[in-house]
């Protein structure tokens, strides 16, 4: 029997959006209106490796009993006393309603695995009503855009790390799920990206050749690494300048490169070592950064490169004044051609993955925020000194930080890189985005 994954929330914060989303399909008609979506819908998708049966409902208000809505509503709870994991949705464009308090309570009382979702969040603008979904007493919020696919991947595996073991499926050393690794391999045209796939995959899957743009579309393929994990690896077009994007077709290809991006949980950044690091390698080392996946660079065509030692340092020197914000971004020279330095690809990519996952202590954090203070007091703004209280990781993948304090959504921009560096220096979280987000609100942990 499938897991039941029920999507729930007042009317009109986009469920049906999300449904079609996790769906891969139309399956439920939307529109800007508040309830269309009046008997749930449901449809299998396949999230992470997971099989799961998806239930759209109604929106969750408060009616008479005799009413359509009432009737609506109760459809949509009879739903949820059936779900292995609700997904409540709230809209982080209009922030948390009256409805959204009532109904949030009502979710705890009934004994159900709950993630909450803010839906809307595209842009800085709705920032702060993320934040305070906190307030529902769910758990960490996650941000997503339904309607423009942001946040999706990190939703499907959250959905996928919440439900049931699945006793089918196969299990890695330590008795857990094994779930693949999800691995995009993006690049310029001809930095020898699908050579590298086929030298991974021990097979010529795809069409290789001196000539720039032989791959056209984003192709997927499963593997196992030497630990016997599973890796799902996607090649994908080269990624030019859009200045020298023409042709329709090599539009539709970087889309769908661009599109396996978004869906990546690591990204292979492939360089062509003799040319070396252009600025369209750094532009697209900070596409990653910027939608929050971990990354690694691999230097191809190593055994072409006739002074190593002065093509490392120059790859070195570049990656640390034009990519600071990945400061300790791993860097893996290799040949595809010939076989040199493949094997230390995959284990630098399980690390930079283990690194974007990583999750540090709340009390830990706190002791070494002081210390951070104390060596370099929060500035002054408008002749006023700011107080930063406190902080805690809102989520990983990639790690995210909450700083509160009085005014602290004020603190400039240098001390905000002060303490990113710090966290990545003290916590060890080199190459990876570390994301840090300004609260000046109470502690919502203090009496707890």
């Amino acid at each position: 029997m499938l897991p039941i994954v029920v999507i729930s929330g007042r009317p009109n914060v986009g469920k049906s959006t999300l449904f079609n989303r996790l769906a891969g399909k139309r399956a439920a008609l939307v529109a800007d209106t508040p309830g269309v979506t009046r008997d749930r819908k449901e449809a299998e998708a396949m999230l992470r490796g997971r099989q799961v049966r998806l239930i759209d409902t109604a929106g969750l208000e408060e009616s008479a009993p005799e009413t359509l809505a009432a009737r609506m509503t109760a459809g949509a709870a009879t739903a949820v006393g059936l779900a292995d994991l609700v997904v409540f949705v709230v809209d982080a464009r209009t922030g948390i309603t009256a409805a959204d308090q009532h109904f949030a309570q009502w979710l705890r009382r009934q004994g159900r695995e709950v993630l909450l979702v803010a839906n809307k969040a595209e842009g800085r603008s709705t920032e702060n009503s993320v934040l305070d979904a906190y307030s529902l007493g769910l758990g960490e919020p996650l941000a997503i855009s339904a309607e423009h696919g942001e946040g999706i991947s990190y939703l499907m595996a959250e959905i996928a790390d919440r439900l049931p073991p699945d006793e089918s499926a196969a299990e890695d050393e330590d008795g857990e799920p094994n779930r693949p690794l999800k691995l995009a391999i993006v690049g310029r045209p001809n930095a020898g990206k699908s050579t590298l796939l086929n030298r991974l995959i021990g097979e010529d899957r795809q069409l290789t050749g001196p000539e720039p743009g032989l791959t056209r579309d984003s192709i997927t393929v499963t593997l196992t690494d030497t630990d016997g994990r599973l890796i799902e690896l996607v090649d994908t077009a080269g990624l030019r300048r859009r200045a020298r994007i023409e042709a329709p077709l090599e539009k539709m290809s970087v889309s769908s490169a661009i599109e396996a991006l978004k869906m990546a949980e690591v990204v292979v950044v492939a360089v062509d070592a003799v040319e070396g690091l252009h600025d369209q390698d750094l532009q697209i080392a900070r596409l990653v950064e910027r939608e929050g996946r971990a990354c690694v660079i691999a230097l191809n065509k190593w055994d072409a490169v006739p002074d190593r030692n002065a093509a490392r340092k120059a790859v070195s020197d570049r990656l640390e004044e034009s990519l600071a914000q990945l400061k300790g971004l791993p860097v893996v020279t290799l040949s595809a051609i010939t076989g040199q330095g493949i094997d230390r690809l995959l284990p630098a990519v399980r690390q930079a993955h283990d690194v974007w996952n990583r999750r540090i202590p709340t009390g830990e954090l706190n002791r070494w925020f002081e210390q951070a203070l104390e060596r370099h007091q929060a500035p002054l703004v408008s002749g006023r000194r700011l107080k930063l209280r406190y902080i805690t990781q809102a989520k990983a993948r990639p790690p995210t930080f909450l700083v509160f304090g009085t005014r602290a959504e004020q603190l400039p921009e240098d001390y905000q890189r002060y303490l990113v560096n710090g966290l990545r220096q003290s916590f060890d979280l080199p190459g990876t985005p570390i994301r840090l987000q300004l609260r000046g609100t109470k502690n919502p942990y203090a009496e707890t």
